[in-house]
């Protein structure tokens, strides 16, 4: 989010999209670099990132740096009229330096330390590593850093992956102990913040509070809270030292971070705002089939597309999160091999991918990897090139998206029509305390999102603190913990406001509101939240052709009854332009919520056939088809087809305006 005193500018809206590669020159012989680079400009690209995770060929041993392979890289590359993405080799420190600090590697939790041999083997919270990273850091930005091929810094790589933020070590409970005693200043205060006095778990001094790990039953869910903002904490710090470490060298050249799908452990919000832009991993295939998000039934009818809504609902978050400037640095370009199946993109796919992004305002879309690698982990990820070189399906789909680009031109601005309200910390409390398998912030923003994507409207995902002036209907699925600030800027609307269960459930130290749920939300919907229940599937409450299920709430307020259980049980409340879901709606009650509210709020919902999206930017309206089989734009998107037609193949791109 861009705050109002955010010297950096908003995003140039009117500016081209770049398409990039993911290039590895330490893993091929130099007499290819100038063939690829020249295969690389001549296929549409005009970025390349290189060098995320070359430390141990950067400095092979400890203070020996070899600069000649990568300087010849740079310039070849520069050459060829590329422009660099120069990343810092932090996410994979050699063995040397593992072996100089063993300490320096996380414990997972069940307290085994890691080892060396993957990537990420390192603990945000040690001191020695961190200053080893910059060091490094600095030596690859002293080097590059006034190089004008050199167009983008990318910090480390995918802060998270492999559950790496939460970190079980001693450097970890030290650095927590320390973030405690600040924020607290004293064990007395941490007591009665954490309720300790129950089951006598309170503490004389921070010396003695331990990481809420290896407890014999669940532990208090208000020390989870801290230690998860915390880890949050460390990862920001973290990053900013990484980031001044390249500015002192690279004043005013971009500088990314490449965040994950559907990975919460950190505020993406928090390290955006640091950023200049951010970046995410796009891997649709893979996070359908590794989520818990999706039915069995969905996953075999997109199984060679995606769910319709990932990147989309990625897109949309993370544009919120550096001042509208975003992009994507890994585009899966075929068969992955980290999920549990890996088929193969629907042939189209990677030119939908692409042309999405750039409907959601995407600076960058950038294919991982150029060429597939025939050894290590990832041998199995497909690339645009197979192994011995020759092009994989993916090439033709990157020229013709680059084609598609060309004829598109600038983009324009995207409408503000509705803001959808999702917080980390929020995720964070229902993690610790579901009240229910499966149930959480993160899953149940997910199904509003794509619920409202259904009906055809242009969403922003925005953090808590993010301006909401502007919009025609304010979403918040579920935010536990609500800040005054919050229900201030809310007040200050006009427009319609929708709110999900077990928002305002919590205070800031994970404890019941005192004049219950849903807290300083009662400024807006005066009620009270008697109880809450979780039902399990098939336990549901049945109304007009939908049903609630998961949490429940039972809620007493002087609101109007708008959507009615046949039982008698109340799924959503109205007073004036406020709707207040009690129960967590299925899609078919969501469609209503949300339509109804869209309408007050004057937009046009439009519902959308199975499978297809619409995204509009600068007066023109981008349309994918993510079903297996053709079919028709609706009427109510109306326009000249610039790109496609009205009837659309599976895996088809139209553009009208």
């Amino acid at each position: 989010m861009m705050k109002a005193n955010d010297p950096r500018p908003a995003s140039n809206s009117n500016q081209p999209m770049h398409l990039g590669v993911c290039y590895y020159p330490e893993h091929w012989p130099e007499d290819r670099w100038v063939a690829d680079a020249a295969a690389m400009a001549a296929m549409g690209l005009s970025r390349v990132r290189i060098g995320e995770f070359a430390w141990s060929r950067i400095e092979p041993e400890p203070g020996r740096y070899d600069w000649g392979w990568l300087d010849r890289a740079v310039e070849t590359l520069s050459d060829a009229g590329l422009g660099i993405i120069m990343g810092t080799p932090t996410a994979t420190p050699p063995k040397w330096l593992v072996d100089a600090m063993p300490d320096m590697i996380g414990r997972d939790r069940q307290g085994r330390l890691r080892t060396f041999g993957s990537r990420r083997h390192y603990c945000f919270s040690h001191e020695g590593y961190a200053r080893e990273a910059e060091r490094i850091s600095a030596a690859v930005a002293e080097r590059y850093g006034a190089h004008p091929a050199i167009v983008m810094w990318q910090t480390d790589n995918e802060y998270g992956c492999h559950d790496t933020v939460l970190s079980y070590s001693e450097a970890a409970r030290d650095g927590f102990r320390r973030w405690l005693a600040a924020k607290y200043g004293s064990a007395a205060a941490l007591n009665a913040a954490w309720g300790n006095v129950f089951w006598s778990m309170e503490v004389r001094d921070f010396g003695e509070v331990e990481l809420p790990h290896l407890t014999t039953t669940e532990a208090n869910p208000a020390h989870w809270l801290d230690f998860r903002r915390y880890s949050s904490d460390a990862v920001i710090a973290w990053n900013r030292r990484m980031m001044a470490a390249i500015r002192a060298h690279a004043a005013t050249t971009d500088i990314t971070h490449n965040v994950m799908g559907f990975v919460t452990e950190f505020d993406h919000h928090a390290l955006g705002a640091d950023l200049d832009l951010t970046t995410w991993d796009s891997y649709p295939l893979g996070f359908l089939e590794q989520f818990p998000f999706f039915s069995e039934e969905e996953k075999r009818a997109y199984a060679r597309q995606g769910h319709p809504d990932i990147a989309a609902f990625h897109h949309d978050l993370y544009r919120g999160c550096s001042a509208g400037r975003w992009g994507v640095m890994e585009q899966q370009p075929g068969p992955v091999n980290w999920a549990r199946y890996n088929p193969a993109p629907l042939p189209g796919m990677v030119r939908l991918w692409t042309l999405e992004a750039f409907a959601h305002g995407a600076e960058l879309v950038s294919y991982f990897r150029w060429r597939q690698a025939p050894f290590a982990q990832e041998q199995m990820h497909a690339g645009l090139h197979r192994p011995d070189g020759s092009e994989a399906p993916g090439a033709n789909e990157v020229r013709a998206a680059a084609a598609d680009l060309a004829a598109i031109g600038d983009g324009g601005n995207a409408p503000k029509s509705v803001a959808l309200i999702f917080d980390y910390e929020g995720e964070w409390v229902t993690a610790t305390q579901p009240h229910g398998a499966g149930l959480s912030a993160l899953r149940t923003a997910f199904d509003w999102y794509r619920a409202a994507r259904a009906l055809g409207l242009d969403i922003d995902v925005v953090g808590p603190d993010a301006s909401l002036d502007g919009y025609g209907l304010i979403l918040i699925p579920c935010l536990p913990i609500v800040s005054e600030a919050l229900v201030t800027r809310l007040e200050g609307t006009a427009c319609p406001i929708v709110i999900g269960p077990r928002s305002g459930s919590k205070t800031a130290d994970f404890a019941i509101p005192e004049a219950l749920p849903p807290g300083t939300l009662g400024r807006l919907f005066p009620a009270r939240v008697l109880h809450v229940e979780s039902l399990r599937p098939g336990l549901a409450h049945a109304g007009d052709g939908w049903a609630v299920t998961g949490w429940i709430e039972t809620v007493e307020t002087g609101a109007e009854a708008e959507h009615i259980c046949a039982d008698g049980r109340v799924a959503v409340w109205r007073q004036g332009r406020m709707r207040y879901c009690s129960a967590l709606p299925d899609a078919v009650l969501a469609d209503r919520v949300i339509a109804s509210a869209a309408i007050e709020g004057g937009m046009h919902p439009v519902a959308m056939p199975e499978g297809m999206r619409v995204r509009r930017r600068g007066g023109r309206s981008f349309v994918v088809n993510y079903a297996p089989e053709v079919q028709a734009v609706p009427a109510g998107i109306g326009g000249e087809a610039l790109v496609g037609a009205r009837m659309m193949p599976a895996a088809g791109v139209s553009v009208f305006g």
